[in-house]
Order: C-alpha cells, then structure tokens, then sequence
C-alpha cells in the first residue's frame, strides 16, 4: 500500500448512505408492513 492509496478520500458509489434518518426508515417499513396486511385481508388471501 503506498502512501497516496492510504490518503486518498473513499470514493462514494451510490450505494445506501449510513448517516440518514433511522426513524422514518423504520416508519416506512412498518407502514409498508400495515398496507400489505389490509391488502391481504381485503382480497381474502388469508
């Protein structure tokens, strides 16, 4: 490893960012939990 690999800044790819709001995530995922349910049971699939 030579010195200007272990200065250079890490180049971002787009992938997920580790720094956003955890919350609304998780918001998210439940509200996508609660649709898919009232969707199953209004179409009888359970």
């Amino acid at each position: 490893m030579t010195a200007t690999s272990a200065t250079a800044p890490r180049v971002r790819t787009g992938g997920p960012k580790e720094d956003g709001p955890k919350i609304l995530e998780h918001v998210m995922g439940w509200t996508l939990v609660v649709v898919l349910a009232m969707l199953v049971t209004q179409l009888g699939l359970l």
